[in-house]
Protein backbone atom coordinates (compact mmCIF):
# COMPACT_ATOMS: atom_id res chain seq x y z
CA UNK A 1 0.00 0.00 0.00
CA UNK A 2 1.13 3.55 -0.67
CA UNK A 3 1.75 5.39 2.56
CA UNK A 4 -1.45 6.96 3.87
CA UNK A 5 0.05 10.41 4.40
CA UNK A 6 0.75 10.57 0.66
CA UNK A 7 -2.93 10.05 -0.01
CA UNK A 8 -3.98 12.61 2.58
CA UNK A 9 -1.91 15.20 0.75
CA UNK A 10 -3.23 13.88 -2.55
CA UNK A 11 -6.81 14.35 -1.41
CA UNK A 12 -6.18 17.99 -0.56
CA UNK A 13 -4.46 18.57 -3.90
CA UNK A 14 -7.29 16.80 -5.69
CA UNK A 15 -9.89 19.03 -4.05
CA UNK A 16 -7.98 22.07 -5.25
CA UNK A 17 -7.61 20.54 -8.70
CA UNK A 18 -11.32 19.92 -8.97
CA UNK A 19 -12.03 23.54 -8.15
CA UNK A 20 -9.64 24.54 -10.93
CA UNK A 21 -10.77 21.98 -13.49
CA UNK A 22 -13.13 24.50 -15.09
CA UNK A 23 -10.42 27.16 -15.33
CA UNK A 24 -8.21 27.71 -18.36
CA UNK A 25 -4.92 25.85 -18.67
CA UNK A 26 -2.27 27.86 -16.89
CA UNK A 27 -4.47 29.41 -14.22
CA UNK A 28 -3.10 27.15 -11.55
CA UNK A 29 0.52 27.73 -12.46
CA UNK A 30 2.92 30.61 -12.89
CA UNK A 31 2.80 31.42 -16.63
CA UNK A 32 5.84 30.68 -18.72
CA UNK A 33 6.50 34.38 -19.31
CA UNK A 34 5.88 37.60 -17.41
CA UNK A 35 4.09 39.89 -19.86
CA UNK A 36 1.88 42.53 -18.30
CA UNK A 37 -0.81 41.83 -20.90
CA UNK A 38 -1.03 38.15 -20.03
CA UNK A 39 -4.32 37.54 -18.27
CA UNK A 40 -5.17 33.84 -18.21
CA UNK A 41 -7.39 34.34 -15.16
CA UNK A 42 -9.94 36.24 -17.27
CA UNK A 43 -10.40 33.33 -19.66
CA UNK A 44 -13.71 31.64 -20.15
CA UNK A 45 -14.05 28.27 -18.43
CA UNK A 46 -12.27 25.48 -20.24
CA UNK A 47 -12.26 21.75 -20.00
CA UNK A 48 -9.31 20.41 -18.14
CA UNK A 49 -6.13 21.16 -16.22
CA UNK A 50 -2.88 21.51 -18.19
CA UNK A 51 -1.59 18.42 -19.89
CA UNK A 52 1.54 17.22 -18.07
CA UNK A 53 4.71 17.98 -20.00
CA UNK A 54 7.51 16.41 -17.98
CA UNK A 55 8.57 12.89 -18.95
CA UNK A 56 11.66 11.92 -16.91
CA UNK A 57 13.07 8.49 -17.57
CA UNK A 58 12.22 5.79 -15.01
CA UNK A 59 15.94 5.30 -14.51
CA UNK A 60 16.06 8.73 -12.84
CA UNK A 61 13.31 7.92 -10.37
CA UNK A 62 13.43 5.97 -7.10
CA UNK A 63 12.21 2.41 -7.26
CA UNK A 64 8.51 2.20 -6.47
CA UNK A 65 7.73 0.04 -3.50
CA UNK A 66 4.06 0.88 -3.19
CA UNK A 67 1.05 0.45 -5.41
CA UNK A 68 -2.19 2.41 -5.69
CA UNK A 69 -4.91 1.49 -3.26
CA UNK A 70 -8.62 2.11 -3.37
CA UNK A 71 -8.03 5.20 -1.25
CA UNK A 72 -5.58 6.73 -3.72
CA UNK A 73 -6.69 10.10 -5.02
CA UNK A 74 -6.02 11.28 -8.57
CA UNK A 75 -4.21 14.58 -8.92
CA UNK A 76 -2.38 16.47 -11.61
CA UNK A 77 -0.48 19.64 -10.80
CA UNK A 78 1.37 22.04 -13.06
CA UNK A 79 4.88 23.06 -12.12
CA UNK A 80 5.97 26.65 -12.00
CA UNK A 81 8.16 27.92 -14.81
CA UNK A 82 10.93 30.46 -14.95
CA UNK A 83 10.34 33.99 -16.15
CA UNK A 84 11.64 35.11 -19.54
CA UNK A 85 14.64 37.26 -18.76
CA UNK A 86 14.98 40.00 -21.38
CA UNK A 87 13.20 43.38 -21.24
CA UNK A 88 13.49 46.71 -23.06
CA UNK A 89 14.98 49.78 -21.43
CA UNK A 90 12.41 52.11 -19.88
CA UNK A 91 12.61 54.78 -22.59
CA UNK A 92 12.25 52.32 -25.47
CA UNK A 93 9.27 50.67 -23.79
CA UNK A 94 7.49 53.96 -23.22
CA UNK A 95 8.07 55.13 -26.77
CA UNK A 96 6.86 51.84 -28.26
CA UNK A 97 3.76 51.52 -26.09
CA UNK A 98 5.02 48.29 -24.56
CA UNK A 99 4.96 47.43 -20.90
CA UNK A 100 8.23 47.20 -19.01
CA UNK A 101 7.41 43.53 -18.55
CA UNK A 102 7.20 42.78 -22.28
CA UNK A 103 9.97 40.41 -23.31
CA UNK A 104 11.83 39.80 -26.49
CA UNK A 105 10.68 36.55 -28.03
CA UNK A 106 13.13 33.69 -27.96
CA UNK A 107 14.64 32.45 -31.20
CA UNK A 108 13.09 29.56 -33.09
CA UNK A 109 15.51 26.69 -32.61
CA UNK A 110 15.56 23.07 -33.69
CA UNK A 111 12.49 23.33 -35.92
CA UNK A 112 12.22 20.95 -38.84
CA UNK A 113 9.62 19.38 -41.11
CA UNK A 114 8.03 22.67 -42.13
CA UNK A 115 4.52 22.41 -43.60
CA UNK A 116 2.65 25.09 -45.60
CA UNK A 117 5.73 27.33 -45.51
CA UNK A 118 9.42 27.60 -46.15
CA UNK A 119 11.46 27.90 -42.93
CA UNK A 120 11.70 31.40 -41.47
CA UNK A 121 13.04 33.14 -38.38
CA UNK A 122 11.28 35.62 -36.14
CA UNK A 123 13.81 38.26 -37.20
CA UNK A 124 12.64 37.82 -40.79
CA UNK A 125 9.06 38.49 -39.65
CA UNK A 126 9.80 41.89 -38.11
CA UNK A 127 7.07 44.26 -39.20
CA UNK A 128 4.47 41.49 -39.01
CA UNK A 129 2.54 40.25 -35.99
CA UNK A 130 3.38 36.62 -35.20
CA UNK A 131 1.16 34.22 -33.27
CA UNK A 132 3.06 31.16 -32.10
CA UNK A 133 0.78 28.26 -31.20
CA UNK A 134 2.33 25.30 -29.35
CA UNK A 135 0.25 22.22 -30.06
CA UNK A 136 0.35 18.49 -30.66
CA UNK A 137 -2.11 16.70 -32.85
CA UNK A 138 -3.69 14.25 -30.38
CA UNK A 139 -4.27 16.97 -27.76
CA UNK A 140 -8.04 17.46 -27.48
CA UNK A 141 -7.53 20.90 -25.92
CA UNK A 142 -5.45 21.93 -28.95
CA UNK A 143 -8.02 20.54 -31.36
CA UNK A 144 -10.74 22.65 -29.78
CA UNK A 145 -8.79 25.84 -30.56
CA UNK A 146 -8.56 25.12 -34.30
CA UNK A 147 -11.81 26.89 -35.32
CA UNK A 148 -10.57 30.16 -33.81
CA UNK A 149 -7.14 29.77 -35.41
CA UNK A 150 -8.72 29.10 -38.81
CA UNK A 151 -10.83 32.23 -38.42
CA UNK A 152 -7.88 34.43 -37.44
CA UNK A 153 -5.77 33.11 -40.31
CA UNK A 154 -8.55 33.84 -42.82
CA UNK A 155 -9.27 37.33 -41.42
CA UNK A 156 -5.80 38.63 -40.71
CA UNK A 157 -3.18 36.88 -42.87
CA UNK A 158 -3.49 39.64 -45.47
CA UNK A 159 -3.28 42.25 -42.71
CA UNK A 160 0.13 41.05 -41.49
CA UNK A 161 -0.67 38.23 -39.06
CA UNK A 162 1.66 35.25 -39.35
CA UNK A 163 0.57 32.14 -37.45
CA UNK A 164 3.25 29.56 -36.71
CA UNK A 165 2.06 26.27 -35.29
CA UNK A 166 4.94 24.73 -33.35
CA UNK A 167 4.12 21.03 -33.17
CA UNK A 168 5.72 19.76 -29.95
CA UNK A 169 4.87 16.03 -29.69
CA UNK A 170 3.66 14.31 -26.56
CA UNK A 171 4.00 10.74 -27.89
CA UNK A 172 6.69 9.20 -30.09
CA UNK A 173 4.35 8.55 -33.02
CA UNK A 174 3.57 12.28 -33.11
CA UNK A 175 7.15 12.87 -34.25
CA UNK A 176 6.50 11.13 -37.56
CA UNK A 177 6.19 13.73 -40.31
CA UNK A 178 3.55 11.81 -42.26
CA UNK A 179 1.31 11.73 -39.18
CA UNK A 180 1.62 15.47 -38.65
CA UNK A 181 0.97 16.19 -42.33
CA UNK A 182 -2.16 14.03 -42.19
CA UNK A 183 -3.36 15.87 -39.09
CA UNK A 184 -2.80 19.21 -40.82
CA UNK A 185 -4.88 18.01 -43.77
CA UNK A 186 -7.61 16.45 -41.61
CA UNK A 187 -8.03 19.64 -39.60
CA UNK A 188 -7.63 22.08 -42.49
CA UNK A 189 -4.75 23.99 -40.94
CA UNK A 190 -3.60 26.44 -43.57
CA UNK A 191 -0.86 28.33 -41.72
CA UNK A 192 2.82 27.58 -41.25
CA UNK A 193 3.53 24.47 -39.18
CA UNK A 194 6.94 23.29 -37.99
CA UNK A 195 7.93 20.21 -36.02
CA UNK A 196 9.68 20.75 -32.69
CA UNK A 197 10.43 17.07 -32.12
CA UNK A 198 13.15 17.67 -29.55
CA UNK A 199 11.19 20.48 -27.81
CA UNK A 200 14.03 22.95 -28.47
CA UNK A 201 11.76 25.91 -29.24
CA UNK A 202 9.40 24.77 -26.46
CA UNK A 203 12.26 25.10 -23.99
CA UNK A 204 13.51 28.35 -25.52
CA UNK A 205 10.11 29.88 -24.79
CA UNK A 206 10.03 28.18 -21.37
CA UNK A 207 6.65 26.82 -22.30
CA UNK A 208 4.72 24.46 -20.05
CA UNK A 209 1.41 23.74 -21.75
CA UNK A 210 -0.51 22.43 -24.73
CA UNK A 211 -2.03 24.54 -26.20
CA UNK A 212 -0.11 27.76 -25.60
CA UNK A 213 -0.26 30.97 -27.62
CA UNK A 214 2.39 33.70 -27.73
CA UNK A 215 1.52 36.91 -29.58
CA UNK A 216 4.60 38.80 -30.82
CA UNK A 217 4.52 42.39 -32.04
CA UNK A 218 6.15 43.95 -35.11
CA UNK A 219 9.37 44.57 -33.16
CA UNK A 220 9.70 40.99 -31.90
CA UNK A 221 8.33 41.42 -28.38
CA UNK A 222 5.87 39.07 -26.69
CA UNK A 223 2.86 41.22 -25.87
CA UNK A 224 0.30 38.60 -24.87
CA UNK A 225 0.17 34.93 -23.91
CA UNK A 226 -2.67 32.53 -23.34
CA UNK A 227 -2.48 28.96 -22.06
CA UNK A 228 -5.24 26.47 -22.71
CA UNK A 229 -8.60 26.93 -24.35
CA UNK A 230 -10.89 29.94 -24.22
CA UNK A 231 -10.42 33.73 -24.26
CA UNK A 232 -10.79 33.74 -28.03
CA UNK A 233 -12.35 37.21 -28.24
CA UNK A 234 -9.71 38.59 -25.88
CA UNK A 235 -6.94 37.06 -27.98
CA UNK A 236 -8.44 38.43 -31.19
CA UNK A 237 -8.64 41.90 -29.65
CA UNK A 238 -4.92 41.72 -28.93
CA UNK A 239 -4.27 40.58 -32.50
CA UNK A 240 -6.15 43.61 -33.79
CA UNK A 241 -4.31 45.94 -31.41
CA UNK A 242 -0.88 44.74 -32.53
CA UNK A 243 -1.84 44.77 -36.21
CA UNK A 244 -3.05 48.36 -35.81
CA UNK A 245 0.29 49.27 -34.21
CA UNK A 246 1.96 47.76 -37.27
CA UNK A 247 -0.09 50.03 -39.56
CA UNK A 248 -3.01 47.80 -40.57
CA UNK A 249 -6.55 49.17 -40.55
CA UNK A 250 -8.90 47.20 -38.30
CA UNK A 251 -11.95 49.46 -38.58
CA UNK A 252 -13.95 47.11 -40.82
CA UNK A 253 -13.10 43.81 -39.08
CA UNK A 254 -15.20 42.73 -36.13
CA UNK A 255 -13.98 40.61 -33.24
CA UNK A 256 -15.88 37.32 -33.05
CA UNK A 257 -17.32 35.77 -29.90
CA UNK A 258 -18.59 32.62 -31.61
CA UNK A 259 -15.84 30.28 -30.41
CA UNK A 260 -16.38 30.47 -26.65
CA UNK A 261 -17.80 27.30 -25.12
CA UNK A 262 -19.02 26.56 -21.63
CA UNK A 263 -18.74 23.48 -19.47
CA UNK A 264 -21.52 21.86 -17.54
CA UNK A 265 -21.10 23.02 -13.97
CA UNK A 266 -21.78 19.48 -12.76
CA UNK A 267 -18.31 18.59 -14.02
CA UNK A 268 -16.73 20.13 -10.93
CA UNK A 269 -19.69 20.71 -8.63
CA UNK A 270 -19.45 17.75 -6.28
CA UNK A 271 -17.52 17.84 -3.01
CA UNK A 272 -16.56 14.24 -3.80
CA UNK A 273 -13.75 14.38 -6.39
CA UNK A 274 -14.65 10.90 -7.61
CA UNK A 275 -17.94 12.27 -8.94
CA UNK A 276 -16.37 15.11 -10.93
CA UNK A 277 -15.07 15.07 -14.47
CA UNK A 278 -12.47 12.39 -15.07
CA UNK A 279 -8.88 13.55 -15.39
CA UNK A 280 -6.80 12.65 -18.40
CA UNK A 281 -5.79 9.00 -18.06
CA UNK A 282 -2.38 7.73 -19.20
CA UNK A 283 -1.81 4.04 -19.88
CA UNK A 284 1.99 3.86 -20.27
CA UNK A 285 4.47 2.69 -17.67
CA UNK A 286 6.42 5.97 -17.68
CA UNK A 287 3.61 8.27 -16.61
CA UNK A 288 2.29 5.76 -14.09
CA UNK A 289 5.71 5.04 -12.60
CA UNK A 290 6.58 8.71 -12.24
CA UNK A 291 3.22 9.45 -10.63
CA UNK A 292 3.76 6.63 -8.16
CA UNK A 293 7.35 7.65 -7.37
CA UNK A 294 6.59 11.36 -7.18
CA UNK A 295 3.70 10.97 -4.75
CA UNK A 296 1.74 14.09 -5.73
CA UNK A 297 -0.35 12.38 -8.40
CA UNK A 298 -2.17 9.09 -8.06
CA UNK A 299 -1.13 6.61 -10.76
CA UNK A 300 -3.64 5.68 -13.43
CA UNK A 301 -3.48 1.86 -13.56
CA UNK A 302 -4.78 0.12 -10.43
CA UNK A 303 -3.17 -3.32 -10.66
CA UNK A 304 -0.02 -3.91 -8.62
CA UNK A 305 1.82 -6.09 -11.11
CA UNK A 306 1.83 -3.28 -13.67
CA UNK A 307 4.58 -1.49 -11.70
CA UNK A 308 7.17 -4.25 -11.41
CA UNK A 309 9.06 -3.28 -14.59
CA UNK A 310 8.20 -2.02 -18.09
CA UNK A 311 7.65 -4.08 -21.22
CA UNK A 312 6.43 -7.12 -19.33
CA UNK A 313 3.79 -9.43 -20.75
CA UNK A 314 1.35 -9.84 -17.88
CA UNK A 315 -2.00 -11.60 -17.58
CA UNK A 316 -4.20 -9.18 -15.65
CA UNK A 317 -7.43 -9.86 -13.79
CA UNK A 318 -9.90 -6.99 -13.53
CA UNK A 319 -10.93 -6.61 -9.86
CA UNK A 320 -14.27 -5.06 -10.85
CA UNK A 321 -15.99 -2.16 -9.06
CA UNK A 322 -14.21 0.46 -11.14
CA UNK A 323 -13.43 3.83 -9.54
CA UNK A 324 -13.55 7.08 -11.52
CA UNK A 325 -10.11 8.40 -12.60
CA UNK A 326 -8.41 5.00 -13.01
CA UNK A 327 -7.66 2.29 -15.60
CA UNK A 328 -8.28 -1.44 -15.20
CA UNK A 329 -6.82 -4.21 -17.36
CA UNK A 330 -8.21 -7.64 -18.14
CA UNK A 331 -6.25 -10.26 -20.06
CA UNK A 332 -2.75 -10.32 -21.54
CA UNK A 333 -1.08 -6.91 -21.97
CA UNK A 334 2.41 -5.43 -22.29
CA UNK A 335 3.06 -2.33 -20.18
CA UNK A 336 4.95 -0.26 -22.73
CA UNK A 337 6.73 3.01 -21.99
CA UNK A 338 3.93 5.21 -23.36
CA UNK A 339 1.12 2.72 -23.94
CA UNK A 340 -0.39 -0.61 -23.03
CA UNK A 341 -0.30 -3.14 -25.85
CA UNK A 342 -2.63 -6.07 -26.28
CA UNK A 343 -0.28 -9.06 -26.18
CA UNK A 344 -2.23 -11.74 -28.06
CA UNK A 345 -4.82 -12.38 -30.71
CA UNK A 346 -8.23 -13.33 -29.34
CA UNK A 347 -11.58 -14.33 -30.83
CA UNK A 348 -14.27 -13.04 -28.48
CA UNK A 349 -13.02 -9.67 -27.22
CA UNK A 350 -12.23 -11.21 -23.85
CA UNK A 351 -9.29 -8.87 -23.10
CA UNK A 352 -10.11 -5.22 -22.43
CA UNK A 353 -9.27 -1.91 -20.83
CA UNK A 354 -12.04 -0.72 -18.51
CA UNK A 355 -12.69 2.63 -16.88
CA UNK A 356 -15.39 4.38 -14.91
CA UNK A 357 -15.69 7.96 -16.13
CA UNK A 358 -17.72 11.09 -15.49
CA UNK A 359 -18.08 13.49 -18.42
CA UNK A 360 -20.10 14.35 -21.48
CA UNK A 361 -17.35 13.47 -23.96
CA UNK A 362 -14.76 10.67 -23.97
CA UNK A 363 -11.87 10.18 -26.40
CA UNK A 364 -8.96 7.77 -26.72
CA UNK A 365 -5.47 7.99 -28.24
CA UNK A 366 -4.45 4.77 -30.01
CA UNK A 367 -1.88 3.88 -32.63
CA UNK A 368 -1.16 1.63 -35.59
CA UNK A 369 2.14 0.20 -36.77
CA UNK A 370 3.14 -0.56 -40.36
CA UNK A 371 -0.29 0.47 -41.59
CA UNK A 372 -2.05 -2.55 -40.07
CA UNK A 373 -5.61 -1.51 -39.22
CA UNK A 374 -7.74 -3.12 -36.53
CA UNK A 375 -11.10 -2.73 -34.86
CA UNK A 376 -11.72 -1.80 -31.24
CA UNK A 377 -15.12 -2.65 -29.81
CA UNK A 378 -16.60 0.04 -27.56
CA UNK A 379 -19.18 -0.77 -24.90
CA UNK A 380 -20.70 1.43 -22.23
CA UNK A 381 -22.53 0.22 -19.16
CA UNK A 382 -22.39 -3.34 -20.47
CA UNK A 383 -23.73 -2.81 -23.97
CA UNK A 384 -22.99 -1.12 -27.29
CA UNK A 385 -23.38 2.60 -27.72
CA UNK A 386 -26.46 3.88 -29.50
CA UNK A 387 -26.55 6.77 -31.94
CA UNK A 388 -27.39 9.30 -29.21
CA UNK A 389 -24.22 8.38 -27.30
CA UNK A 390 -21.77 7.78 -30.14
CA UNK A 391 -18.79 10.02 -30.75
CA UNK A 392 -17.81 11.08 -34.26
CA UNK A 393 -15.51 8.08 -34.87
CA UNK A 394 -17.92 5.34 -33.76
CA UNK A 395 -19.14 2.83 -36.35
CA UNK A 396 -21.78 0.12 -36.07
CA UNK A 397 -21.65 -3.38 -37.52
CA UNK A 398 -24.61 -5.41 -38.78
CA UNK A 399 -25.22 -6.80 -35.31
CA UNK A 400 -25.39 -3.37 -33.70
CA UNK A 401 -21.97 -3.50 -32.04
CA UNK A 402 -20.24 -0.15 -31.69
CA UNK A 403 -16.55 0.08 -32.62
CA UNK A 404 -13.81 2.26 -34.03
CA UNK A 405 -11.62 1.35 -36.99
CA UNK A 406 -8.07 2.25 -36.07
CA UNK A 407 -6.38 3.11 -39.36
CA UNK A 408 -3.97 5.79 -38.14
CA UNK A 409 -2.23 6.83 -34.94
CA UNK A 410 -4.55 9.49 -33.61
CA UNK A 411 -7.19 10.60 -31.13
CA UNK A 412 -10.60 8.97 -31.68
CA UNK A 413 -13.91 10.40 -30.47
CA UNK A 414 -15.75 7.63 -28.63
CA UNK A 415 -18.62 9.06 -26.59
CA UNK A 416 -20.73 12.21 -26.94
CA UNK A 417 -23.56 12.26 -24.42
CA UNK A 418 -26.50 14.65 -24.22
CA UNK A 419 -25.68 15.48 -20.60
CA UNK A 420 -23.05 15.04 -17.92
CA UNK A 421 -23.10 11.65 -16.23
CA UNK A 422 -21.11 8.72 -14.84
CA UNK A 423 -20.65 5.54 -16.88
CA UNK A 424 -18.48 2.47 -17.34
CA UNK A 425 -16.56 2.25 -20.62
CA UNK A 426 -14.78 -0.80 -22.03
CA UNK A 427 -12.46 -1.01 -25.04
CA UNK A 428 -11.49 -4.41 -26.44
CA UNK A 429 -9.92 -5.79 -29.60
CA UNK A 430 -9.07 -9.21 -30.94
CA UNK A 431 -5.93 -7.76 -32.51
CA UNK A 432 -2.50 -7.98 -30.93
CA UNK A 433 -1.77 -4.58 -32.52
CA UNK A 434 -4.13 -2.71 -30.19
CA UNK A 435 -2.02 -0.01 -28.48
CA UNK A 436 -3.71 2.44 -26.09
CA UNK A 437 -1.96 5.59 -24.89
CA UNK A 438 -4.46 7.85 -23.14
CA UNK A 439 -8.06 8.87 -22.57
CA UNK A 440 -9.29 12.46 -22.56
CA UNK A 441 -12.65 13.84 -21.48
CA UNK A 442 -14.85 16.89 -21.79
CA UNK A 443 -18.03 18.34 -20.39
CA UNK A 444 -18.95 21.11 -22.79
CA UNK A 445 -22.61 21.94 -23.20
CA UNK A 446 -24.09 22.14 -26.65
CA UNK A 447 -24.14 25.74 -27.97
CA UNK A 448 -27.90 26.06 -27.67
CA UNK A 449 -27.64 25.11 -23.99
CA UNK A 450 -24.41 26.85 -23.15
CA UNK A 451 -24.92 30.28 -24.66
Amino acid sequence: MIKSNRFAVGLVVLAVLVSLAAVACGDNADPASNQESTDVASARPTLSPPRPTSKPSPETQPSPTDVPSETATPTETATQSDSVEESQPVTDALLSGRSLDDTLAAKLVGLQGWINSEPFTLEEQRGNVVLIDFWTYTCINCIRTFPALRSWHAKYADQGLVILGVHAPEFEFEKIRENVVQAVLDNNLGWAIAQDNDHDTWRAFKNQFWPAKYLIDKDGYIRYTHFGEGSYAETEEKIQQLLAEAGASMTSIEVSDEFERYIDQQASASSDPYENQTRELYAGFNRNYNALAGGNTAPYVRQQEFYESPYQEIDYSDPGDHVNHFLYLEGLWVNGFEEVIHARETENYEDYVGIAFAAIEANVVVSVEDGETYEVRVTMDGGPLDSSQAGADIRFDDEGNSYILVDKSDLYHLVQLPEFGSHNLTLSSNSDKFSLFAYTFGSYLEPEDGG
